[in-house]
């Protein structure tokens, strides 16, 4: 912190999360309160970066093909279930996710900090576990 202080003032940083910040996903507990953490410790950082010029959020994702969505990306059933759950009825791609994170590494989101900006199709507010 105190070498961050003598450089240069301002600065983004922008976590990556999962919709799993906010909801449950049975027996991936870990996985839950990693991604809470990454939560609360935006919120933290936000207050404690924030002298420096330095602003911190976090975008969470819906559903993606990561490991952790194998099975259920190779189980058309539940896929098709999944997806009806989201209300744009389709996964994130990258594409979804790489404006937002230009937004918020731009000039254009100098106020934002402390905060979420879900990129997840609507995911978050119409969860219902499968």
């Amino acid at each position: 912190m105190k070498h961050r202080m003598q450089a240069k003032p301002g600065g983004k940083v922008i976590n990556i999360s999962s919709v799993h910040e906010e909801l449950p996903f049975p027996y991936f507990n870990s996985y839950c309160a990693s991604k809470g953490g990454v939560k609360m410790l935006t919120r933290h950082l936000s207050i404690e970066l924030a002298p420096l010029g330095i602003t911190i959020t976090t975008s969470p994702r819906e559903l993606s093909k990561t490991p952790i969505n194998t099975k259920l990306l190779n189980d058309p059933v539940k896929l098709t279930r999944c997806s009806e759950n989201i209300p744009l009825k389709r996964l994130d791609k990258p594409e979804d996710v790489a404006p937002m994170a230009a937004f918020l590494a731009s000039s254009e989101s100098d106020c934002a900090t402390g905060t979420t900006f879900f990129v997840d199709g609507g995911l978050t507010w119409n969860y219902q576990e499968q």
